[in-house]
């Protein structure tokens, strides 16, 4: 079962998802697409990979921009699936 980060690890994690910021016990990244069609196809393969994971972000789409939300929500804060999920998101929007 995963368990929660310490904020140090937390901190060692965000190092390597620059794109990432904590908001409380959430990590969070916006992505801004080319166009609309471009944003629903990521949400689209994220959702396919958080599928695969068991393991969901929160997703709010605006137009062009989507923005992704990381907590493992029965622990209440962050656990290593987030970074993990995280990890995913940035492969993803990066092709």
């Amino acid at each position: 079962m995963a368990e929660l980060l310490t904020d140090a690890e937390v901190d060692t994690a965000l190092a390597g998802l620059p794109h990432w910021q904590r908001v409380g016990s959430e990590i969070v990244r916006a992505v801004e697409l080319p166009t609309f069609p471009a944003a629903i196809a990521l949400v689209d393969r994220v959702a396919a990979a958080a599928e695969a994971r068991n393991h969901h972000p929160d997703i709010d789409i605006r137009w062009r921009t989507v923005t992704f939300t990381c907590s493992t929500h029965f622990k209440g804060g962050l656990t290593e699936l987030d970074v993990a999920l995280a990890r995913e998101i940035d492969r993803l929007a990066a092709e």
